[in-house]
């Protein structure tokens, strides 16, 4: 059923894309990055010739493979099929090619990766910016980096696309999701990710995703928070 509905999303998506417009998913969980991201590289590289970049804001890595997961979830293994690490045909997912580059890919805030995934960022040498690195450096250190790193080479203004999971920001911030992770993103960092993005000009899609208010008392705070990331990543400034 996941595979059936993420086939279709990838379709809107590349439609709503190839027009020229920016394309913005709410969801539910991380899977949905399956078919939102297949969408936009197809119609990022049938308008403009060039690869998709991809920002991953999450507090995991979402990179398992069939064989490597610990729980069987398919939105802890969006990636893995992304980049092509998934060889034998999954039912209902035989549709997706490969479509994203490893050296396509920045994290940031990750906090909670397993050991399989930790091998798979090091093997592919996936650029990633810890809560440790965030912490270290601040918000808008990692954002200048991040953006370096996407610049490189003949390809310095291919198009971004923004996939963010509410678990990066901290649970006090957004409790209302389906797996939180303790020392996370602050309300501010999370507005600065998206706002530094909508300044680069390069932004083609979002995804905020496992925004989830049938949990928690905080509903209504994550709710809003999710709208008011839309809004930073779409140009609404504080001045």
């Amino acid at each position: 059923a996941v595979g059936i509905v993420s086939k279709h999303l990838t379709d809107q998506v590349y439609q709503h894309s190839k027009a020229g417009r920016m394309a913005l998913q709410i969801g539910g969980d991380h899977s949905m990055g399956l078919g939102t991201v297949s969408g936009i590289a197809r119609a990022t590289k049938e308008r403009f010739g060039q690869d998709i970049k991809v920002i991953w804001v999450d507090a995991h890595a979402d990179i398992n493979t069939p064989e490597t997961t610990e729980t069987g979830n398919l939105h802890g293994m969006p990636l893995s099929f992304l980049i092509g690490l998934v060889k034998e045909n999954i039912e209902g997912l035989d549709w997706v090619v490969p479509c994203l580059k490893p050296e396509n890919i920045v994290y940031i805030g990750l906090r909670d990766v397993d050991k399989a995934e930790k091998q798979i960022l090091k093997q592919y040498n996936i650029k990633a910016f810890s809560m440790h690195e965030i912490d270290r450096y601040g918000i808008g250190a990692v954002m200048n980096m991040t953006i370096e790193y996407l610049s490189k080479g003949d390809t310095a203004q291919s198009p971004i696309h923004l996939s963010f999971d509410i678990d990066a920001l901290d649970p006090t911030v957004a409790a209302s999701t389906g797996t939180p992770v303790r020392g996370g993103l602050t309300f501010r960092e999370g507005h600065y990710i998206c706002e530094a993005l909508h300044e680069t000009g390069r932004l083609v899609g979002i995804d905020i995703v496992e925004l989830n208010p049938t949990i928690g008392h905080s509903n209504e705070d994550t709710i809003t928070i999710g709208c008011s990331l839309i809004r930073a990543a779409l140009g609404e400034s504080l001045l």
